[in-house]
């Protein structure tokens, strides 16, 4: 077994030297009884804007702190040791962007080591060890904590987690180890796998005590005190810890291997075999069920350095940086001081899409909200939907009793469009055809004021267009969500030629005020997402018209990493709908986009896939295979990937030309969060980039300014 006191840790601290160094503070703290605790205050100087991080310097300088209460312990002058963060927050783990600046192999495996050799030191003080999880503790901010003999956590804590197999990493400090050895494995592999793939889900501070991640639980005012008060009766033995959760034999020699079988078929079904993070890491808590701890962290070594090293990890991090500060600063938005207030929302339309955005906007904005529709009996099967779904939320103690009869206050529903007059934000979901909605804007335009924002949510319509009988069309923006309207983060919101600035600034707030991310799109066919997906849906089923299978396409489109393959995207959007999305494409650009009467026949069958009971896909339904047959020349897997990589190249090169966005960044940003295009891929622009498509269609690539060939 690797001896880690051994070890020369000086080329990680040479990649280090600008640092944010989180710095180990320490006091003693007498407990009732006599007994003293030395209290170790994480702690990096800067406001709650900057969480600590686990930096080389850091994690030497608290292994410094940490041999010195070692060595206070044997000479008696401490009865046990405690970490905790400065305010609200205890760590946010490694600090990923010296991660991504290591690239050697051997260098890669120190970082693992390093931190296994810093955060053991808790297991070998001679005394017990605490961790008070004061707030956020992520990552390494956890592991640090399942070194310790115990733990405790505020019942505010925000979010904790083991983010890493969202990064394309893996809990390597410790977690992947010492996690399912507490808490059992079937609970782990919900923290350690399936919250990360669920955008990154974190537990709040009630669910990291259910699971038994900490042995206690305070409230935040008095957090610190109660924890060492509950630490003093610990070791005075007035207090016994007990683990529930914690596996027995029973576990390990019948549930283990089940939990860890069942988990990696659900990952096969549901993310394919590109990703390698999480089946490392389900490798890792499959062999955490026996061996030593030494063991564990070799293992944990090996899976961290061969990951941090590798592609996904870099893509995965480039796709990271965009959701959290490029998503943040959005290209092109006008300043902020313009954006009107709205203090009342109109709904055009009572259909479920409407619905579901009146009840986003009363939930985020709490201002009211005011539906409409051709009659009162739609007008009253929307309210009875929006009013199901708070009382769904009330039945999950998503919100409180007084919370759900607010919100229900501020819902109300008409037929008569002078309740919009009041308004200072109408938006419309109704059918998608331009005739439509352009009546329905130059209807309810009679009634708002001249200062009322208007937002179309169309998907593939000008917005322009939309806007030609408004007697003002410079008040009208594009503003697109995706569905599940409540989950996906992203809104594509489209500034036309004539959008005012003070219109789009009151869109970007709205959104903002929404918790959503929002990019800036020119008014373009498509605007992004669907222009991308209608790229993918065009070439697999110009292949499927050519004679391949259903299958082969599906199976030759998989290392794009997808959420889905095509047939299932199909199914998902709808038949008639993904015809419309190509159609609308193909009329705007007939020579790069693939129109097929297939999919129109498609859709008059009605289905694509064979599903069970609970709507589980068995496999392709055989009359649909009969309608799309004929095709006599079938393309093979890598013509198929070929033919989309260098379409995608080229469209999206097109798109950068046109300027529908600011950069390729920003395209990324709109595949990650509106189509669920995987972190480990790091985005389309730099997937062409690495398989050589940018460079065979353009003569350049999307990241390297020097050559990227774009404007």
């Amino acid at each position: 077994m690797t001896d880690y006191s051994t070890l020369d840790f000086s080329p990680l601290v040479e990649l280090s030297a600008d640092e944010v160094v989180t710095h180990s503070f320490v006091r003693d703290v007498t407990l009732a009884g006599g007994r003293t605790i030395a209290l170790v205050t994480l702690d990096n100087g800067r406001d709650h804007t900057r969480p600590n991080t686990f930096g080389p310097n850091t994690l030497l300088e608290l292994g410094k702190v940490l041999d010195e209460q070692r060595e206070r312990a044997a000479r008696k002058e401490i009865d046990a040791v405690a970490v905790t963060g400065k305010p609200f927050i205890l760590a946010a783990g490694a600090d990923l962007s010296k991660v991504s600046e290591i690239e050697s192999r051997e260098t890669a495996v120190l970082l693992g080591q390093l931190g296994h050799f810093v955060f053991n030191k808790l297991d070998t003080l001679g005394v017990p060890s605490f961790v008070f999880i004061n707030g956020l503790a992520l990552g390494g901010g956890l592991e640090i904590g399942l070194h310790a003999t115990y733990r405790t956590v505020d019942a505010s804590a925000p979010a904790i987690a083991l983010p890493e197999v969202f990064l394309g990493l893996i809990p390597g400090w410790g977690g992947a180890y010492l996690l399912p050895n507490l808490i059992g494995i079937e609970n782990a592999l919900k923290v350690v796998i399936e919250n990360p793939l669920k955008m990154n889900r974190m537990l709040k501070g009630p669910d990291a005590f259910e699971l038994g991640i900490a042995d206690a639980m305070f409230p935040a005012a008095t957090f610190l005190e109660d924890s060492l008060r509950w630490a003093g009766a610990v070791l005075d033995g007035s207090t016994k810890v007990t683990r529930k959760n914690q596996p027995g034999k029973v576990e390990r020699l019948v549930k283990w291997d089940a939990a860890v079988s069942i988990a990696r078929k659900m990952l096969e079904s549901k993310i394919g075999s590109v990703p390698k993070a999480p089946y490392l890491a389900l490798d890792l808590l499959k062999a955490a069920k026996s061996g030593s701890r030494s063991e564990g962290f070799e293992r944990e070594d090996r899976a961290l350095a061969e990951l941090s090293t590798g592609d996904q990890f870099h893509a995965s991090n480039y796709a990271f940086n965009l959701v959290q500060k490029r998503a943040k600063r959005p290209a092109g938005a006008p300043d902020k001081a313009l954006a009107q207030k709205v203090t009342k929302i109109g709904v055009i339309g009572a259909g479920l899409m409407a619905s579901q955005f009146a009840l986003l906007f009363v939930r985020r904005l709490q201002v009211p909200v005011v539906i409409t529709d051709l009659d009162q009996g739609r007008v009253d099967k929307g309210l009875d939907y929006i009013r199901g779904e708070i009382a769904t939320l009330l039945g999950k103690k998503r919100i409180s009793p007084d919370e759900a009869n607010r919100l229900n206050a501020l819902i109300s529903g008409t037929t008569n469009k002078s309740d919009f007059a009041d308004c200072d934000w109408v938006i419309e979901a109704v059918f998608e055809e331009l005739g439509v909605k352009q009546d329905v804007f130059a209807d309810v335009e009679q009634y708002i004021s001249e200062t009322a924002i208007l937002a179309t949510n169309t998907s593939s319509l000008s917005v322009e267009e939309i806007g030609a009988k408004l007697a003002h069309p410079e008040r009208l923006v594009g503003f697109h969500f995706f569905n599940p309207v409540a989950v996906m983060p992203l809104i594509e919101v489209v500034k036309t030629p004539k959008t005012t600035d003070e219109a789009l600034a009151t869109a970007m707030a709205t959104a903002k005020n929404l918790r959503k991310n929002a990019v800036i799109t020119r008014n373009t066919p498509g605007f992004v997402v669907n222009r991308v997906l209608a790229k993918v849906l065009g070439e697999a089923m110009f292949a499927v018209d050519s004679g391949t299978s259903f299958a082969t396409v599906d199976e030759a489109l998989a290392p794009l990493g997808l959420p889905m393959p095509p047939s299932q995207l199909l199914d998902l959007v709808g038949l008639k709908v993904g015809a419309h999305v190509l159609d609308t494409h193909h009329a705007a650009f007939p020579e790069r986009f693939y129109r097929s009467d297939n999919l129109h026949k498609l859709a008059e069958y009605g289905t694509l896939l064979e599903k069970d009971s609970k709507g589980k896909v068995k496999g392709f339904d055989k009359g649909a295979l009969k309608v799309v047959s004929g095709g006599k020349t079938p393309l093979t897997t890598d013509a198929i990937l070929r033919r989309l990589e260098d379409g995608l190249a080229d469209e999206i090169h097109r798109m950068l030309d046109d300027q529908v966005v600011e950069a390729p960044e920003d395209i990324d940003l709109c595949m990650i969060l509106g189509a669920g295009w995987p972190f480990h891929m790091g985005g389309v622009t730099p997937y062409l980039d690495r398989t050589g498509a940018s460079q065979r269609v353009f003569g350049g690539t999307f990241h390297d300014p020097e050559i990227r060939g774009i404007r």
